[in-house]
């Protein structure tokens, strides 16, 4: 394409997107595009263009310096590719990003004015951890078709069938009764025995006695849109519901292919084509996942024999070995009994050369291990406890709790925490339908976009690194990890997996298969 023609294209581009590009900076970019053909031309400008977007910028005019660090990016972008199949997420490692809801857009902390994260937040960590949940579900919901303002109503009965989301401020402000209004707020009991609802606007007082309650399980600290009227301060609920979830797809095409699992991949792993058809093309791969891998437990030991015999001939990918990994958590000869305890599991894993050579195993620990309490995240096993079985065994990984799993395109998030009991027993009012406690359980996980929608005091977190435990972009699995009944649910395009206690469930353990997304319940039978 003619230069001149290239710099008009180039200059309308920026300036569509509220960006003026300096004359240096214009002239290196018609250089550098020069060679493109004009059916991929398009696409290349917006890639630069989303990377311009990307840096801090001081204001609208574009340097030449940033726009050489965004084509270094895009022309990096398309050599990634095989350091990204496998790769272990620490939850210290997840990257950082805060919804703007001016710009409508995720920014990373960078480009913000939030200092970075800290495990000693201070007071405003602690109320910007609840703004920002709700911020994410506020504008999930609003962009779901129920909330959404039809642009031309095209019958008079079109517009009535959806829905205002109102905040708390404007039901203060009435004297008069207001009738039926949803509200997206959070569910706290500030004096015993009486229930509010809480936005960043303000709070008001719930009668509950006449409340129908949609599936899910309603706690404390959860995210509702509570539907009713109000009058004389206090909000009169007909009817809970949760904010609605949306699929990982949906997310994606609103927000382009950012990066917001973490990882090395400078774009979300989805979009690339190589790895999908490695992923496609890998049909033997499959991930094993255990929890309550009690260690200190000759039976135990027994089993993990049996089983590491039994895929011998075919190792898989990747075993998960979710803690607590002993039988008695406490007491002054635990760290002790531990570390022979991972020696002796090295040293079945040497019996296996097949699966010491073929296999990696990642350790993520339990809410009793050896640690820092049960504050979430929670950092991994100390190196002094596992430094012999690393030796033992190269290809292992004792990460953080919870834990992200990139694999291909696929995402997984791993948590290790014994929640549908703590869900319930903190629930406003039990589930009365006879929809199954999993799907219960599932359905507010997806939609809270929280991996522990309870409240501080019951699931204690660092404030700083709330952001860590989000579940938003939705992940393709969803390893729970809970002594709860084995289940596997599928919600929303996110299949949800619970491998049980392994030695309280008779042995029972799951087994993924990526290639085709399922899930195999496994069992080792006593003989």
């Amino acid at each position: 394409m003619e230069p001149e023609r290239l710099r008009r294209r180039l200059g309308s581009a920026f300036r569509l997107r509220g960006l003026l590009l300096r004359a240096d900076a214009l002239k290196y970019l018609t250089e550098a595009l020069q060679s493109i053909n004009e059916v991929e031309l398009d696409d290349v400008i917006e890639n630069v263009i989303d990377a311009v977007e990307k840096q801090p910028l001081s204001s609208n005019m574009i340097e030449q310096c940033t726009v050489e660090a965004a084509v270094q990016e895009c022309s990096q972008a398309s050599d990634e590719t095989i350091e990204n199949v496998f790769n272990i997420i620490g939850a210290f490692d997840i990257p950082r990003y805060i919804y703007n809801s001016e710009r409508k857009k995720f920014l990373p902390l960078s480009m913000t004015n939030f200092p970075v994260p800290n495990l000693f937040g201070t007071a405003r960590d602690k109320a910007e951890l609840f703004r920002e949940r709700y911020s994410i579900l506020q504008q999930r919901t609003h962009r779901h078709e129920l909330f959404t303002p039809s642009p031309v109503v095209a019958h008079p009965d079109d517009s009535r069938s959806k829905f205002q989301l109102k905040t708390i401020e404007t039901l203060l402000g009435n004297t008069a009764k207001v009738g039926e209004v949803i509200v997206l707020g959070m569910i706290t009991q500030l004096k015993e025995g009486k229930f509010f609802l809480e936005d960043p606007t303000g709070v008001v007082q719930l009668d509950l006695s006449k409340a129908q309650f949609h599936s899910g399980l309603y706690t404390e600290s959860s995210f509702v849109l509570a539907e009713g009227w109000y009058e004389d301060e206090v909000f009169h609920v007909n009817a809970f519901g949760f904010p609605p979830t949306e699929p990982s797809a949906t997310t994606r095409a609103f927000y382009g292919n950012v990066n917001f699992f973490g990882g090395p991949s400078s774009a979300s792993v989805k979009a690339s084509a190589k790895l999908k058809q490695l992923e496609d093309e890998n049909e033997d791969a499959m991930f094993v996942f255990l929890s309550d891998v009690w260690l200190d437990q000759a039976e135990v030991l027994e089993k993990l024999h049996t089983m590491f015999s039994g895929y011998s001939s075919a190792p898989p990918t990747c075993f998960f070995f979710c803690g607590n990994f002993s039988s008695a958590p406490y007491g002054k000869h635990q760290i002790q009994s531990l570390k022979g305890s991972l020696k002796a599991l090295a040293d079945i894993i040497c019996e296996y050369p097949s699966i010491h050579k073929s296999s990696r195993f990642v350790f993520v620990p339990g809410p009793e291990d050896p640690g820092p309490g049960s504050i979430l995240p929670r950092p991994p096993l100390a190196e002094n406890i596992t430094e012999e079985f690393r030796q033992l065994v190269p290809f292992s990984v004792f990460t953080t709790n919870p834990c992200r799993i990139q694999y291909c395109t696929q995402e997984i998030i791993i948590f290790r925490e014994d929640l549908v009991n703590k869900m319930c027993r903190n629930c406003v009012r039990f589930p009365s339908s006879n929809m199954d406690i999993p799907n219960h359980f599932v359905k507010t996980i997806l939609s809270q976009g929280h991996l522990t929608p309870l409240p501080l005091y019951v699931s204690p977190v660092y404030w700083a690194y709330d952001y860590s435990l989000r579940v938003y972009p939705l992940p393709d699995v969803l390893v729970i990890a809970d002594k709860y009944d084995p289940f596997t649910v599928t919600n929303t395009d996110c299949l949800c997996i619970n491998p049980g206690s392994f030695p309280r469930s008779g042995f029972s353990f799951k087994v993924f298969y990526p290639s085709n997304k399922t899930v195999e319940d496994s069992k080792l039978q006593s003989l």
